[in-house]
């Protein structure tokens, strides 16, 4: 049975390449955008299949990813890694996460579900990373870093070692973490600060 990919955008395009690159086969896109009929060279269509299917969900946005995986607990959620990219025996990664070209995750990190590792990351020693975190070009987190549920790291972050995000954060484009971030807060900066937060 082929893979199918729910969202037909930029990011279900980057996905499919790495599933190509796995000789994973691809059945189709799901999109509820009608005006959507093909992607690449893959047919989208517009509603959940009844059967059980193989599916990543292929989506950028971690509310919506989150979302679709609990309205829908009865596929068979998997995992996609790039081969280009460089991934410790020791790792953990669960189900429906994808890993991009370029990624580097080092010995005794536990990655959750449906996380995006997106290209040129690296993940150093025994981070955490749990669910619906999408973890955006060319960051970078030294060792012992935990980022909570649905945080979006935004690209070229850099964590400094041992420091805990909570949940639902949003760290913005470049930023430097030299300390603890709260639930729900929005950071920016170097040193990032709170601009912003969610209670």
């Amino acid at each position: 049975m082929g893979l199918y990919l729910y969202g037909a955008s930029g990011h279900g395009k980057v996905i499919a390449e790495i599933a190509e690159e796995n000789e994973q086969s691809i059945t189709a896109f799901i999109d509820l955008d009608k005006s959507k009929k093909k992607i690449l060279d893959y047919e989208v269509i517009h509603e959940m299949p009844n059967e059980v299917i193989d599916l990543i969900i292929s989506i950028g946005n971690n509310i919506i990813r989150k979302k679709i995986a609990i309205e829908n607990p009865q596929f068979s959620y998997k995992t996609l890694i790039h081969p280009k990219s460089t991934i410790s025996k020791r790792t953990q990664i669960k189900e429906g996460t994808v890993v991009m070209a370029g990624v580097t995750i080092n010995s005794g990190v536990k990655i959750g579900k449906h996380c995006i590792i997106n290209t040129n990351a690296s993940i150093d020693h025994d981070c955490v990373i749990k669910d619906f975190v999408h973890i955006s070009p060319n960051t970078a987190l030294a060792g012992n870093v935990e980022v909570g549920e649905g945080t979006h790291i935004g690209i070229g972050t850099s964590i400094i070692q041992g420091i805990k995000i909570g949940k639902w954060c949003t760290i913005g484009a470049g930023t430097v973490i030299i300390k603890d971030v709260p639930d729900g807060a929005t950071v920016v900066g170097n040193p990032g600060s709170i601009i912003k937060q969610n209670r």
